[in-house]
């Protein structure tokens, strides 16, 4: 299921991309800008979450949980605590070196958890906060986690998902912060033998934010599912830099993010990689990212990244696209009497209507409908 031990550097080089993962922040040199995983972020904008920020105790975490669930707080020293990922950079091993306690999520074995788990973390700062989450299930256990980020805060810190065999797991994270917000932070799924994880983050708010979600695998079967939206308004820098990392047989993934951009310096950042290693025979994935230029002056950098070390796969591919609004649907539209701005509405309700519907809870998915309409209202 996990690590036994916690190794302070991974023996193995994870890609050309991620060759590094260690959980001492000595490890990690402080970024410059000018290395490949930091050149597309401006770290004038972190506030110091990748020097020497110093911890303020300004982010309150919550978690609404029902029957067979358990939840705790654990130390450093608890062996659930940073055994199914090793930070990867800098940011996430100060967060993982400075936060004072983790919360820990157990769904108890084959466990149907039939209301979702909502984890809130709630900022009321400016000054830097670490934090760490795990959440385990186990053996053939069911659940949805929702992740509800909100208020003002500087805030790095780790995300654990730990998917025991044949277990389900669907997670939902909203990124709804204040303008004024930065949040760096790392999620890892680490999938047992036919385990199925689904991850939907949205990210709405902020002003810099830098999500990092990646996957491994433990067994064969494995199954994960990993979709994003969000939308970008001027000024801010919202990122998204995904690794799934196929070493067992037999197991898949599949990748889909988009993002609407509007306004002056709004930049949106995707990276997706997808690493096949040797022994990964039988690997299905696809990556695929869209980004909508809804003005002048928004910027999208999307680069996807396959590294295929073995020809036994089923099928691997990706794609990528940023453009502007169709002018011949928004002229079909009002050809038939429907104003611009409604017309407008309409072709980007379109563009990410597949996508809100992976969304499982009504409410929710409400909550977010409404933050896209109240961006187009901008």
């Amino acid at each position: 299921m996990g690590l036994d031990t916690k190794s302070p550097v991974s023996p193995v080089p994870l890609s050309t991309l991620h060759e590094r993962s260690s959980y001492d922040v000595a490890d990690f040199a402080v970024p410059t800008g000018r290395e490949e995983e930091w050149r597309f972020t401006p770290l004038s904008r972190l506030k110091g979450l990748h020097d020497a920020a110093p911890a303020a105790a300004n982010v309150v975490v919550q978690v609404d949980a029902g029957p067979g669930v358990t939840v705790e707080t654990a130390g450093r020293e608890d062996e659930r605590v940073g055994g199914a990922y090793v930070p990867a950079d800098r940011v996430s091993a100060r967060a993982y070196a400075s936060f004072e306690k983790a919360t820990v999520v157990t769904v108890a074995r084959e466990a149907v958890v039939t209301e979702p788990i909502t984890i809130t973390v709630t900022g009321s700062g400016q000054g830097a906060a670490y934090g760490h989450t795990v959440v385990r299930m186990e053996p053939m256990a069911e659940a949805v986690v929702v992740l509800d980020h909100r208020g003002s805060a500087v805030y790095a810190d780790n995300v654990e998902f730990v998917v025991g065999e044949g277990a389900r797991l669907r997670v939902v994270s909203l990124q709804d912060w204040a303008d004024d917000a930065v949040h760096v932070s790392h999620h890892h799924a680490l999938l047992g033998k036919d385990a199925v994880f689904r991850s939907f983050v949205v990210t709405l708010g902020g002003d810099l934010v830098r999500l990092s979600p990646s996957v491994s695998y433990t067994g064969p079967g494995g199954d994960a599912d990993l979709t994003g939206l969000y939308f970008v308004d001027a000024g801010q820098h919202l990122e998204h830099r995904i690794l799934v990392d196929h070493s067992q047989p037999d197991c898949k993934s599949n990748v889909v993010y988009k993002g609407a951009l509007q306004g002056q310096d709004a930049h949106a950042v995707w990276i997706g990689d997808v690493i096949i290693r040797v022994e990964a025979e039988g690997t299905d994935t696809y990556e695929l990212n869209r980004n909508l230029l809804l003005t002048d002056g928004a910027r999208a950098d999307s680069v996807p990244n396959l590294e295929i070390l073995t020809g036994e796969v089923a099928g691997a591919g990706h794609a990528s696209a940023s453009g502007r609004l169709d002018d011949e649907h928004i002229f079909y539209l009002q050809a038939r009497g429907i104003p611009f701005d409604d017309a407008r509405r309409l072709v980007i309700h379109g563009f990410f209507a597949q996508l809100l519907e992976k969304i499982e809870i009504p409410e929710l998915r409400e909550r977010v409908l409404a933050k896209v309409e109240a961006e187009l209202e901008k």
